[in-house]
């Protein structure tokens, strides 16, 4: 019996990936009506359809989702092994992928992995802002950042920080025009600036904690942001009740542009984790991440 001809195969893996031949071709360097044509020939060889093709997508049928639950993971494993093989060189290289939210990035990652890129300039980082809980073994990154209660169980989880606690703020001036919270229940009468994380769609509510004690709720206000980046800003406007972890809001805290509220009903929880499939022996410019990343005691 003939050997199959593996490009075939790596090309059917990326269009499957990337659901679009026009993409997968961008990917692999080649014309979209090469990675066609090779698609084909693999489908003809195989003499079953493995990809059901429209003018505006491209999807798999139960056969392509059974090749590819079958073959998807070992071409990662091939380029991790291959990776692997800069350990015969001088200086590790490579990029590391990271999926994480903005935050985490200018109060720990940069700064503990600076040094990394500076010792190591074939070493490069490419950074994803993403609030959703996507998956990483999908979407083909080394690792992700969460917080260490919503990492799945069949994930390695690194911790990168010490337990955090959520804190409720808002300006003097909101304060001056409105009574300062008691009780988690009173934010329904304030303004609140809320956040809406992709993965639900819908705009979360807010979690509280004291003594052991969880309670939900759901807050309202005139702005809704999809990231972090700009809460505290608006916070610090006057513009409502933000509610986010600590960190995010330590500078204005310290200099006095936020009043922190409810401080009681926000207790430590697990920090900030990296997170990465088990399965996949890290290749050395990742091991150098990590290492970089572990927290010391």
């Amino acid at each position: 019996m003939p050997r199959h001809n593996f490009n075939d195969l790596q090309a059917f893996v990326t269009v499957a990936r990337e659901g679009s031949f026009t993409r997968a071709a961008a990917h692999l360097g080649v014309t979209q009506s090469a990675v066609s044509q090779v698609v084909s020939g693999l489908e003809a060889r195989l003499q079953i359809r493995l990809l059901t093709r429209t003018t505006r997508s491209v999807s798999l049928t139960v056969a392509g989702e059974r090749l590819m639950e079958a073959i998807g993971h070992r071409f990662d494993e091939i380029e991790a092994e291959l990776d692997a093989l800069t350990e015969l060189r001088d200086k590790p290289a490579g990029t590391v992928r990271i999926t994480c939210g903005d935050n985490i990035i200018k109060t720990t990652l940069l700064p503990k992995l600076i040094p990394v890129l500076a010792a190591y300039p074939d070493i490069k980082l490419e950074f994803n802002i993403n609030y959703g809980f996507c998956d990483i073994v999908a979407e083909r990154f080394d690792a992700g950042v969460r917080f260490g209660a919503t990492v799945a169980q069949d994930m390695i989880a690194l911790p990168i920080g010490g337990d955090l606690r959520m804190a409720a703020v808002a300006a003097p001036s909101y304060f001056a025009e409105h009574p300062i919270p008691m009780h988690p229940h009173d934010l329904a009468a304030h303004r609140c600036i809320d956040i809406r994380f992709p993965t639900y769609g819908g705009v979360d509510a807010w979690e509280f904690e004291r003594k052991g004690k969880k309670l939900k709720v759901r807050v309202e206000g005139q702005l809704v942001f999809n990231t972090t980046t700009h809460i505290a800003d608006a916070a610090v406007g006057g513009l409502g009740i933000a509610y986010l972890p600590e960190d995010e809001f330590a500078p204005h805290l310290e200099e006095g542009r936020l009043i922190r509220v409810l401080e009681d009903w926000c207790e430590p929880f697990s920090g900030y984790h990296l997170y990465y499939p088990s399965r996949r022996q890290p290749s050395p410019a990742f091991a150098l991440v990590l290492e970089a990343l572990r927290v010391t005691k």
